[in-house]
């Protein structure tokens, strides 16, 4: 291994003879203490491969991060150590960073094993750590060889204009061209072709349909011989959802007798051309259905392909015996975590167009006999069901409630609710105001009715349902430069290892790696939700008569032993 850096004049930025294959001594100090702080806990159990994802981003940002500084300290004229103080600095260094290194690395595995105990799932042992480490190393060799022809570009474009210009506005001018073209190949290429290829990967998989779901033949279901929306326009999601579900025998064998075939209602984005167009339809459908006669209605904003989770739809068909209806509609083909970075435009305007172009039909029905209207949403669906409850066009004629489950962190309601809580409550598990309109729920807790306060619930009744281990909702930019009131010792979650610790930078780019597999892990941590959970929210929502917590849970062993959902 070269050193950059000797002391000598040509060092700027590494150049020099022979040095452009060195490394510098600042980088690498830089870069082996954010390596070590990124094998901390974060939300979620990390397996080899991804530690070694986020470990190898860090230590080559960190690397860059050192050789920037030490380029700045330089141009400032600023005194640097040579010869032998130097060589004592970077053996000192050196020794530091081994230590720190090896102790980050021997704590990782009980790290991890902390958050896994918490979950329920199996330790990992030390086998974790070559693999850790090639893929680690493998990343930041890569991006660090990357980073080194952007700047072999960048002193080809400073010298070729030098020839034209002064030295010091040509490195200016070079610069400016770089940061320009560099921002136009991240949103014109980069961001925009991964997009592209994700979109172009996940269609086909859409046309897909599911091992053992078969076309409906009850006219209550969308895709059925009756049915105005064809079988094959729904999507992989859709087909699910119309072909799965409690049945009648299911309903009776739960309740006793009295059951309806619950109505369950899907457009998919190839079942029309345009928002408006699969808004017509879906009114179409559930007017076909018989859907406004029913006593409850919902209406579902779903997930990036379509998804809607049983463990948020079923629930709903028992609790009020399948007197009930539940609309969907796709607007991506795209997996959550992609779609909520792609899709937030889509999400809430085709969820607008949907629920206007039902509720304007749902209030000219009359009151006595229209049934209750509620909405629900899952992650990036939830987006959509915000968007309906902030939209003036529900004034007049306000939904009875709604159900939003692992809100994401572009939920602007759902962030103003938390910042706003009262105080002395988490934001895991907040309260807000009176809890006269809006409530929490995590992971095993309950509903207070009457809210803590005293107060009753009010004619509309909106529940949030979050886990305190879930990056979908936790995650968010600002949290690179400000540590988050969730990661406070006083207002942590019970899902959260005691050894998590909020590093700058660090922390945002843990989270952020968490979020692809934030439904990897357990039911009751990340972005899954349990069956219970579900019902117990869905219950102090719709309020059926009689029901209790021992039929919570004997819906949910139910489900358990039937293997729904």
């Amino acid at each position: 291994m070269r050193w950059t850096g000797t002391g000598g004049s040509s060092d700027r930025m590494g150049r020099g003879p022979g040095r452009r294959i060195g490394l510098s001594p600042a980088g690498v100090a830089v870069g082996g203490i954010l390596f070590a702080l990124s094998l901390f806990p974060s939300l979620l159990p990390r397996g080899s491969v991804a530690q070694g994802l986020v470990s190898g981003v860090l230590l080559a940002a960190g690397y860059g991060i050192g050789v920037l500084a030490r380029w700045t300290w330089r141009e400032l004229g600023l005194p640097l150590p040579t010869g032998r103080p130097r060589q004592i600095v970077i053996a000192v260094m050196l020794s530091v960073l081994v230590v720190a290194i090896s102790a980050a690395m021997w704590r990782h595995v009980g790290w991890q094993n902390d958050v896994r105990l918490l979950m329920g799932i199996a330790p990992t042992t030390p086998a974790t750590w070559p693999p850790l480490a090639l893929v680690a190393l493998s990343v930041a060799a890569a991006l660090l060889a990357l980073a080194r022809g952007i700047r072999r570009s960048f002193r080809s474009m400073s010298t070729r204009l030098g020839r034209r210009l002064p030295a010091r506005q040509a490195r200016v001018a070079a610069t400016f061209v770089a940061l320009l073209v560099a921002w136009g190949l991240w949103n014109g290429v980069i961001v925009t072709g991964f997009f592209a290829l994700a979109n172009q990967v996940s269609a086909p998989r859409d046309a897909a349909t599911d091992v053992g779901v078969v076309p409906p033949v009850s006219p209550a279901r969308s895709g059925s011989p009756d049915s105005l929306v064809a079988w094959d326009s729904l999507g992989r999601k859709g087909r699910s959802f119309v072909a799965t579900g409690p049945t009648l025998d299911d309903l009776e064998r739960f309740s006793g007798g009295g059951s309806r075939e619950p109505i369950r209602v899907y457009v998919g984005l190839r079942s029309a051309d345009t928002t408006e167009a699969r808004a017509d339809l879906v009114l179409a459908e559930l007017r076909r259905t018989g859907a406004f006669t029913r006593s409850v209605l919902v209406v579902a904003s779903t997930t990036g392909t379509g998804f809607l989770d049983p463990h948020g739809v079923d629930p709903i068909e028992y609790l009020h015996n399948g007197d009930t209806a539940i609309v969907g509609v796709q607007y991506s083909y795209l997996p959550s975590w992609i779609s909520l970075l792609a899709d937030q435009d889509a999400v809430r305007s085709e969820s607008l167009a949907v629920f206007d172009t039902i509720h304007d039909h749902w209030a000219s029905v009359p009151e006595a006999t229209r049934p209750r209207l509620y909405l629900y949403g899952m992650s990036l669906g939830s987006l959509g069901a915000e968007a309906v409850l902030t939209s003036p066009n529900i004034l007049n004629e306000p939904v009875d409630g709604a159900l939003l489950v692992g809100p994401p962190f572009v939920d602007g309601l759902h962030d103003r609710l938390i910042e706003t809580r009262n105080p002395g409550t988490p934001p895991w598990l907040p309260v807000h105001d009176t809890g006269r309109t809006v409530r929490f729920m995590a992971r095993g807790t309950e509903i207070d009715t009457p809210s803590p306060s005293g107060e009753p619930w009010g004619p509309t009744r909106v529940v949030y349902l979050q886990n305190s281990s879930d990056p979908v909702v936790w995650f968010d930019p600002d949290i690179a430069i400000d540590k988050p009131d969730w990661l406070l010792d006083s207002e942590r979650g019970p899902d959260l290892s005691d050894h998590f610790a909020w590093t700058p930078v660090v922390t945002m780019w843990e989270v952020f790696i968490d979020l692809p597999a934030a439904a990897s892990v357990p039911d009751g941590y990340g972005h899954n939700y349990t069956v219970a959970d579900n019902t117990r929210a869905w219950a102090a929502i719709t309020g059926p008569d009689g029901w209790t917590e021992a039929d919570t849970q004997r819906l949910a062993d139910q489900l358990a032993t039937s293997g729904q959902p």
